[in-house]
């Protein structure tokens, strides 16, 4: 699989990288962007993060404007940023919906036309992307998976439908129980259909209810979000951590919203957490 280089910036004594590639999974071709801290290298590959960005951004907000370089480079671990959704002239939008389409892709696997035919992000996280960045980067193959609003769901669903591929998981506001909120309930009924047990497969708090398998988990939420009571539900992912005993870390901070203003003041912790379980 042919990558192609789209920029590149020195940044902290690594490389921040930008390139674009076609996805077999997806039929379309797809920007990631990549941190490689200073210490990567064949003889010393070192571990990845891999970030899910939120409804409406791309690989650049979090490379951008979360501040993760400095301690990514002192910690030694590499950055992955995938886009958030498929892109391309055919397929499939809801242009004037911000919450549906691309940019929108939910990270899970589409059922329904005409989302199906290119809307598999759970696909392309979970296996094609890491494939392709272990294949081409000094990296080894310890995961860790994090991310904000959309993407924190993204990344809870995913590490606990696959706990044996990452060593932890984080979140930043995250959408916690979409089976029970407007923007989940748009896109699964869009992207999934009827089938409410199909659903559930894609709710971090259904599936943390019921986990076997466990692994660390951090989760930061602002209490001035104007998300937090109808679509982030936070207290739905504490009962259900509660249920099965996950071993759940939730934080909630005083004044903070929605924005990289609260992701920037706390993924430095983040980046720890991670790190002391790689």
């Amino acid at each position: 699989m042919s990558l192609e280089i789209v920029s590149q910036n020195k940044s902290f004594g690594g490389w921040h990288k930008q390139y674009t590639h076609h996805s077999e999974v997806l039929n379309c071709d797809m920007r990631f962007a990549v941190f490689l801290p200073p210490q990567a290298s064949t003889e010393n590959p070192v571990p990845v993060l891999y970030w899910l960005s939120g409804l409406t951004c791309t690989d650049e907000n979090f490379m951008q404007k979360a501040g993760a370089h400095r301690v990514a480079a002192e910690l030694g671990v590499a950055i992955v940023a995938p886009d958030t959704g498929p892109r391309g002239d055919d397929v499939a939008d809801e242009a004037d919906q911000y919450d549906m389409g691309k940019g929108a892709g939910f990270y899970l696997n589409a059922t329904q036309a005409p989302w199906s035919k290119h809307y598999h992000m759970y696909d392309y996280v979970v296996e094609e992307l890491p494939a392709l960045i272990e294949e081409t980067f000094p990296v080894t193959q310890q995961r860790a998976i994090a991310g904000h609003s959309m993407g924190g769901h993204g990344a809870l669903v995913i590490a606990l439908r696959n706990p044996e591929r990452y060593s932890s998981v984080s979140a930043f506001s995250p959408i916690t129980n979409p089976v029970n909120c407007p923007w989940g309930q748009k896109a699964f009924a869009a992207y999934l259909g009827d089938d409410r047990e199909l659903w559930r497969t894609y709710d971090a708090s259904e599936l943390m209810g019921q986990a076997k398998d466990k692994l660390p988990a951090l989760v930061d939420q602002g209490l001035a979000d104007n998300f937090l009571q109808e679509q982030l539900k936070p207290e739905m992912l504490e009962a259900a951590a509660s249920r099965s005993s996950f071993p759940l870390q939730l934080r909630q901070h005083e004044g903070y919203d929605h924005s990289y203003y609260f992701i920037a003041s706390f993924i430095e912790d983040h980046l720890r957490f991670h790190q002391q379980h790689f």
